[in-house]
């Protein structure tokens, strides 16, 4: 058998989880019907199917254009996901625990887990994070790429310093609760306050390697050691633009012109959510033709680059599918054994690879599962 028979052999057998997708305002806002193969995006139960995916964590992802209503779009999002799960009971089912994963595996169906992704989303209420936290949200994002009112975001200049008194509060909540800390997207400062602070082990559920493509949303190398010695997992993101130094260079110069057209679709389509995705979708050729687009090769290269540093036991998967821009080789769900294709024509051993897929995340789960404690309790 040739690498790629081999990798769909391995998928077979392995726990596959993925950190991050943002299909959840597809259903909200595209109505998509997720059990046929879609002609666009990157996710459905078919590609899920065929590329071994066992348990996906969809975000609930609240843009800045709903500010004032961030809960509100939050809460719709999560009735949307919920109804699409539920609608397809025979083949996936939703997920609260690593034991629920390793059940739905062995029973055929795949584990549908829920996130938040942006602080901003629970507006300041520690009430609201435990309400998300009972509708099933087991990681929450600290905040999206911009500040929200209690933590700095990676990509703006600091306002906080890090975290607050009050974001110190969010992070010892999600402890107590059992939700997952995720530090992808915030300043490197919030990443060492909640370092300090965290009792369990955090993640970074779809970021890469700053030495390799150097964007403030990716970790440095000293942040990924610190990482690691906690216990935690930063989880490879497939995003063109955190993949490759020489993507993201050759941009530099269209950046202007594209970000102008992509806001003006936005503002064109502003009444009309559905229209105006399929419409950003159109722009993505053109943007892409002038750029030299990354491969899978340059995941793995990510991937090696921290085992490396750490070794595999601090990797997993965060593909931002539905969310970014994808690699070639690794255009959709279905695409995922090519992955795991290439890390073997690297020499990786199936138990190193059964980490990476998915072990490492399920034993962080049950890490922070196991520090829960009763809300209140010292």
């Amino acid at each position: 058998m040739n690498e790629l028979q081999v990798a769909r052999e391995i998928h077979r057998r392995a726990i596959v989880v993925d950190l991050h997708a943002d299909t959840p305002q597809r259903f909200l806002d595209e109505h998509i019907d997720w059990s046929t193969r879609l002609p666009d995006g990157h996710l459905d139960i078919p590609r899920m199917k065929a590329g071994g995916l066992a348990a996906e964590f969809f975000a609930l992802w609240v843009q800045p254009k709903f500010k004032g209503h961030d809960l509100a779009r939050a809460l719709t999002l999560a009735d949307a996901l919920h109804t699409a799960i539920t609608a397809h009971p025979e083949e996936i089912a939703l997920a609260r625990t690593a034991a629920d994963i390793r059940r739905l595996h062995k029973e055929g169906r795949i584990a549908a887990l829920v996130a938040i992704e942006g602080g901003h989303a629970i507006e300041d209420d520690l009430g609201v994070l435990t309400a998300f936290y009972n509708l099933g949200v087991r990681y929450m994002t600290l905040t999206w790429a911009f500040h929200n009112n209690w933590a700095d975001a990676s990509t703006e200049p600091p306002r906080h310093n890090g975290l607050t008194d009050f974001g110190r509060s969010v992070v010892r909540r999600m402890n107590d609760l059992g939700m997952i800390v995720d530090i992808s997207h915030v300043s490197d400062k919030t990443f060492y306050d909640v370092l300090e602070i965290s009792r369990a082990p955090i993640v970074a559920t779809h970021s890469c390697c700053r030495a390799l493509c150097d964007v403030p949303r990716n970790m440095s190398d000293q942040m990924i050691r610190d990482l690691a010695s906690r216990g935690g997992v930063i989880h490879i993101n497939f995003h063109e633009g955190f993949l490759s130094q020489k993507y993201v260079d050759a941009r530099r110069p269209f950046k202007e012109e594209m970000d102008g057209e992509e806001h003006a679709m936005e503002e064109r389509y502003k009444d009309d959510p559905a229209t105006a995705a399929k419409e950003l979708r159109k722009l993505l050729p053109k943007h892409e033709a002038r750029l030299p687009r990354p491969t899978v090769a340059d995941v793995a290269d990510h991937i090696d680059h921290v085992k490396k540093l750490v070794g595999v036991s601090h990797i997993g998967i965060g593909s931002d599918f539905d969310g970014a821009f994808m690699p070639v080789g690794l255009e959709g769900a279905d695409e995922l054994p090519n992955l795991t294709a290439e890390l073997l024509r690297r020499g990786y051993a199936e138990a190193e690879l059964l980490q990476i897929l998915g072990e490492n995340t399920l034993r962080v789960m049950q890490q922070v599962e196991n520090a829960a404690r009763p809300i209140g309790r010292q």
